[in-house]
């Protein structure tokens, strides 16, 4: 299993191509993980523009 995060929205997944925003700009080279349960009441997720829940990292290379 290799998590890759995606250089657009910072969104970690197993795929080729972002669910999020379907970009196949994804980077194995990432730190830290967010995780978002509930954009609607997370302030860190509308800090950071996030409008989906999942797992995101924190910086991506």
């Amino acid at each position: 299993m290799s998590l890759r995060a995606c250089r657009q929205c910072n969104m970690i997944t197993e795929e080729k191509i972002c669910p999020n925003c379907r970009s196949s700009d994804l980077s194995e080279d990432y730190s830290g993980i967010l995780i978002i349960l509930d954009p609607d009441k997370s302030r860190i997720a509308e800090k950071l523009g996030l409008k989906r829940e999942g797992l995101y990292a924190l910086k991506v290379r």
